[in-house]
């Protein structure tokens, strides 16, 4: 990457972009909803249990023009989702102004780790132990979706529950892996615990993106 390159990327007017494709929703609030996934490279948060670690290397993915991500995005659907890798490890303002001036509804999928940058409609919280969340965030979170791999997940995300807003909507999700193990206890946990609701990726069991 060239020294003109490596500038834009920093001011965010060129991403690593990993992917862009259109698809259903299939996690959380807007499960179902058919939107346009901008799958940025980049994290180092590292989860070991994490379906994309393609995407945690921003240099094998090709800096690209936001110019030409807002229009691609544009031609596909109302609804665009951000996600990653960790979008946040780039500033998102330029991207999102440039959607947002396109009339488009911004979502974001982020672990918190970086400080939050960007215009949202709505953000998907999903902290994770090993990098934990910027303070800033919890309040703006309008869902807070933990990854349950293992039992300590729980008290996980009972901790991570105290610090969103009071409005903002919990979810437990199964990790893909453990999907068998974990989802019995999820369903005892919610019955048992019901400010909680239950997350599934619809998607794979869907056989799409």
């Amino acid at each position: 990457m060239n020294e003109a390159v490596k500038q834009k990327v920093e001011r965010g007017v060129m991403l690593p972009l990993m992917e862009e494709f259109y698809t259903i929703q299939g996690e959380g609030f807007h499960k179902g909803t058919a939107a346009y996934f901008i799958r940025v490279g980049g994290c180092d948060v590292g989860c070991h249990w994490c379906d994309v670690k393609e995407s945690w290397n921003p240099d094998i993915h090709p800096p690209s023009e936001i110019t030409s991500i807002a229009e691609n995005a544009a031609h596909y659907s109302k609804t665009i989702v951000i996600t990653g890798g960790e979008p946040l490890t780039w500033d998102m303002g330029p991207l999102t102004s440039l959607l947002k001036e396109k009339g488009l509804d911004i979502h974001i999928e982020t672990s918190g780790a970086y400080d939050l940058t960007g215009t949202w409609d709505w953000i998907c919280l999903s902290p994770k132990k090993i990098k934990l969340p910027k303070p800033d965030i919890y309040n703006r979170a309008n869902e807070l979706k933990v990854i349950v791999y293992n039992n300590s997940d729980f008290d996980f995300a009972e901790e991570q529950a105290e610090k969103v807003a009071k409005d903002c909507i919990l979810y437990l999700q199964p990790e893909w892996s453990k999907r068998d193990k974990m989802i019995p206890k999820i369903v005892d946990y919610v019955m048992k615990h019901p400010k909680w609701k239950v997350s599934l990726q619809t998607h794979k069991y869907l056989n799409i993106p």
